[in-house]
C-alpha cells in the first residue's frame, strides 16, 4: 500500500509581540477504513504552555494550545506518516438508488445513518444552499430517477469542465454566487461549490480536507514545501446493507483513491480549518504555509538534503536567504 509523509507547515510572524496567543488545531488526520494513521505529531515554537486534545462534533482529532509567553513568531509544524489503502475497485460496481429516494429517506430520517446525514444537508456557513442559482446548476445533472451516484460523476465532471482553476480569483471569503458567475477559483471554491449544489437538491455533503500527492514535471526534483492543501466532496449514499460516503473530487475531475490523503470532514472550511485563533497584541500579522506531501520511500533523502542546506546557510551569513518556489 502506498505510504506518505506530510509535513504542514505554518508560520506567523507579527510586527509587535503577542502576549498570548490561543489556538485551535486541525492538523491531525483522521483514521478511516482506508487510511492508517502510523505516525502523527506536531511540533510548537514557541512553546506551549498549555496543550489539550479531543474530539470535535465531526469526530476529528482538535488540539488546543495556549502560549503565553511574548512573541514575535509562531510556528506550528505537523508531521504525519500515512498509509492510504485502494478504494476505487470497491466503488467500481457500487450501486445506488435514484437521487430522489436518497433525498426522501433523508429527510424523513428512516435510519440512524440518515439522521446522522442529516447535518450535512443544511445551510452552513460557506455554503448557502438556499441560492436559487445553486439547483438550476444542479438541474442538468440531477435528472429525474438518475441514480444518486450517476448523477453526481456528471456534476463532478461539469464543475471540472466549466470552471477554470485560479488561485487569484478568489478568497475564503468570497460569495458562492461570485464564483458561480466568474466560473473561477480554487479547490475550496470548488468543494463549497459542489456540496451546495447537493445540498440544494437536498442531500447530504462533507467537506473534506486533505492532501493530494502532486507530481514534479519530467526531469525536476520533488521540491520541500511546494504542495498545498487539498478539499473535495463526499455525498451520501444508503445501501442495503448500510449507507456509505462517497467522494468526489471537481477539481481533478476524479474519485479520490490512494494519491488522496484525508485530514478531517465537515459542513465546510470553516469547520476544519487547519489553525485559528485569538491573540492578545502582535500588530500586522504575515502568514506563510508549506505543505509537503512524498512518498516514504524518497522522505528520508529529501529532508536530509533540506538539512544539509540549512546547514550550509547557517556557515555562510551573507548568502542571502531566498524563498521557496
Amino acid at each position: 500500500m502506498p505510504t506518505y509523509v506530510i509535513e504542514h507547515d505554518t508560520l506567523y510572524s507579527y510586527s509587535s509581540p503577542v502576549a498570548v496567543s490561543r489556538q485551535l488545531l486541525h492538523m491531525s488526520p483522521r483514521a478511516t477504513p482506508w487510511q492508517n494513521v502510523r505516525d502523527h505529531r506536531i511540533s510548537i515554537e514557541p512553546r506551549n504552555h498549555e496543550r489539550h486534545e479531543r474530539d470535535d462534533f465531526y469526530g476529528n482529532r482538535i488540539v488546543d494550545v495556549a502560549i503565553a509567553s511574548p512573541h514575535r513568531h509562531l510556528r506550528v509544524c505537523a508531521r504525519s506518516v500515512l498509509e492510504v489503502l485502494p478504494r476505487c475497485d470497491s466503488l467500481a460496481n457500487l450501486a445506488s438508488p435514484a437521487w430522489e429516494e436518497v433525498r426522501a429517506g433523508v429527510a424523513a430520517y428512516r435510519s440512524q445513518a440518515a439522521l446522522d446525514a442529516w447535518a450535512f444537508a443544511c445551510e452552513s456557513p460557506y455554503v448557502p444552499c438556499h441560492l436559487p442559482a445553486l439547483a438550476e446548476f444542479a438541474d442538468a445533472s440531477f435528472t429525474p430517477g438518475r441514480p444518486l451516484l450517476e448523477a453526481v460523476g456528471h456534476l463532478n465532471t461539469r464543475i471540472y469542465d466549466e470552471f477554470t482553476f485560479d488561485a487569484q480569483a478568489t478568497s475564503i471569503a468570497t460569495p458562492m454566487e461570485e464564483v458561480l458567475r466568474e466560473r473561477r477559483g480554487v479547490c475550496q471554491d470548488f468543494a463549497h461549490l459542489m456540496a451546495g449544489c447537493l445540498r440544494a437538491k437536498g442531500l447530504p455533503a462533507r467537506y473534506v480536507s486533505g492532501y493530494l500527492l502532486t507530481t514534479p514535471p519530467p526531469g525536476r526534483p520533488r521540491l520541500i514545501g511546494a504542495d498545498a492543501s487539498h478539499a473535495w466532496v463526499s455525498v451520501y449514499c444508503p445501501q442495503e446493507n448500510g449507507a456509505v460516503w462517497v467522494d468526489f473530487d471537481p477539481t481533478n475531475n476524479c474519485i479520490p483513491d490512494t494519491e488522496h490523503m484525508v485530514l478531517g470532514w465537515g459542513r465546510d472550511f470553516y469547520d476544519v480549518t487547519p489553525m485559528r485563533g485569538v491573540i492578545l497584541g502582535g500588530g500586522e500579522q504575515t502568514l506563510t504555509v508549506h505543505v509537503t506531501v512524498v512518498p516514504e520511500h524518497e522522505a528520508e533523502t529529501l529532508f536530509r538534503q533540506r538539512s544539509e542546506k540549512k546547514a550550509a546557510s547557517a556557515e555562510t551569513p551573507d548568502t542571502v536567504a531566498r524563498p521557496r518556489q
